[in-house]
């Protein structure tokens, strides 16, 4: 089972790539994912012999890594060298190799630079479908607790869903974050009014983040949310440095549905300024479910499932958990670990009809053995 199946990984072998290397190594090691190195050549150098030399030994440094990553016992994609404008290629590519997610360094930049994003990072930012995983220069990834911050949009949807999963997969906190922004004054607003505005937008969007997190299953996961009141990018930096996050996980497009050439102001603040590494997605998820087909033997069968259960896929596991007991309806394993997806799911009901078909069969087996050794004492005894 893989939950996060290709990781393409922008090489530009600068001084800070080796902590995107080691990072995309970190997380495939984590999800089993295979790694793609892609490095991006320039395109206008007119010098046929520079070209050439340039070529050969940015193929012989893309080797070495990929050989780096395999020695880590991690599976590698072939290492994929091509001419353009970096973020161009390295979107296209994505897309051509199959990628769930981009993987790339933020750039190198001066300690008194105001930003800390680099212009190649921030127009895949732009430019891609895909997930895209920015590395922080000189900052391992040792996830201990992620951010999700929430508008109920689609994306914002998607985003939580994704960092739900990691947060169980990194046994990271979760905080999740909802910015109530107030209504600015204006000459035809009273200070009384704008108060009462304010307090029941507030209130109606505490409202709305309530309903909106019922749709999410949190079982396992050690998390907590917020609710503050003020501007969305500067609470979520504030949240960020407040509770030391170590990731950033958020969708980048937000009620306004804009489109891929643009962030949306609050994105685009917090990227650019964000201490710590982020994930943002628009319309794909990074975690896709791979599953084996036609497994016919029913242990691995039931160690899919458990993964399944441990990696919050419910559902999937009882799918799984049942196709156990078409193979032997008698295999008690499979009747307790539905039990257990049901728990998870909060339907104690179905919970305890499965478990109590475990215990039924578990005694039935338990009578049957005390039979068998009846019938062995007996036949002992008129020989």
């Amino acid at each position: 089972m893989k939950l996060l199946k290709k990781i393409l990984v922008a090489h530009d072998f600068g001084k800070s790539s080796q902590n995107v290397i080691s990072s995309a190594i970190e997380l495939a090691k984590i999800f089993q994912s295979t790694i793609v190195p892609i490095h991006v050549l320039p395109d206008d150098i007119e010098n046929q012999k520079a070209m050439a030399l340039l070529n050969e030994t940015a193929l012989t440094k893309l080797n070495e890594t990929a050989k780096m990553i395999a020695c880590e016992g991690l599976e590698t994609g072939e290492p994929i060298l091509v001419e353009g404008v970096p973020h161009e290629a390295i979107v296209r590519a994505a897309v051509k190799v199959s990628a769930n997610l981009i993987l790339v360094g933020c750039g190198e930049t001066q300690k008194a630079d105001t930003f800390r994003l680099g212009t190649t990072a921030e127009r895949i930012i732009q430019k891609s479908e895909k997930p895209v995983f920015v590395i922080k220069e000189e900052i391992l990834l040792n996830v201990h607790h992620i951010l999700c911050p929430v508008d109920f949009s689609e994306a914002s949807k998607r985003a939580l869903q994704n960092a739900i999963t990691m947060a169980r997969k990194f046994k990271s906190e979760l905080t999740i974050l909802n910015v109530c922004e107030q209504a600015k004054a204006s000459w035809l607003t009273s200070d009384n009014l704008l108060q009462t505005v304010n307090e029941e937008k507030c209130k109606e969007e505490k409202e709305k983040f309530e309903t909106f997190l019922e749709e999410f299953n949190l079982a396992d996961v050690n998390w907590t949310k917020e609710a503050p009141i003020g501007n969305p990018a500067e609470e979520i930096l504030s949240t960020v440095s407040k509770k030391m996050i170590d990731l950033l996980i958020m969708g980048t497009s937000g009620r306004t549905g804009l489109n891929r050439m643009f962030m949306g102001s609050v994105t685009e603040k917090v990227v650019r300024e964000v201490p710590c590494s982020f994930l943002t997605l628009k319309s794909e998820d990074v975690i896709s479910l791979d599953l084996k087909t036609h497994i016919r033997d029913i242990e691995e069968l039931y160690e899919t499932a458990m993964e399944l259960v441990d990696n919050g896929f419910f559902y999937e596991a009882i799918g799984h958990l049942k196709a156990c007991l078409n193979i032997n309806d008698m295999y008690v394993p499979a009747y307790k670990g539905i039990a257990k997806a049901y728990d998870k799911l909060d339907q104690p009901e179905k919970a305890r009809f499965y478990r109590m078909h475990a215990s039924d069969i578990m005694e039935k087996i338990w009578y049957q053995k005390i039979e068998d050794e009846v019938r062995k004492l007996r036949g002992s005894s008129e020989r």
